[in-house]
């Protein structure tokens, strides 16, 4: 489930258009769990990618900063940044820097991913 630290530089400036279905699926709204959250518009089905992620490099930690590994980072600038912390996630980030849903997510869910690092396998079985 790491991300691809070679390609992940061209990748995000690629993905500068591709985030149609973030906006049509998701919105931003106050969480329970901190802060701001990001929530499921409709339903998502299991499998399906969320969304994008968009940002720059960084090497310094802070908000909204997903780190790839011990020197890399992205700062993340698109609504994917309001996706909080769950022990039971429903979304997963992947190496092409998709999040999907890991099972169907209903709407006025709020989308949640393990900031552990646990692969999407582990949510599968």
């Amino acid at each position: 489930m790491l991300f691809c630290v070679i390609s992940f530089k061209i990748i995000l400036l690629s993905l500068a258009n591709s985030n149609k279905i973030l906006t049509q699926t998701t919105y931003v709204s106050d969480s329970k769990i901190a802060g701001k959250g990001l929530f499921a518009a409709r339903h998502i089905p299991g499998g399906s990618v969320i969304g994008w992620l968009q940002g720059r490099p960084c090497h310094k930690d802070g908000d909204h900063v997903l780190w790839i590994n011990d020197k890399e980072a992205i700062l993340v600038e698109c609504d994917l940044k309001y996706i909080n912390h769950s022990g039971q996630p429903n979304a997963c980030y992947y190496d092409d820097l998709s999040v999907v849903a890991l099972r169907d997510i209903l709407p006025q869910e709020e989308i949640t991913h393990d900031y552990s690092g646990c692969a999407a396998q582990d949510y599968f079985r």
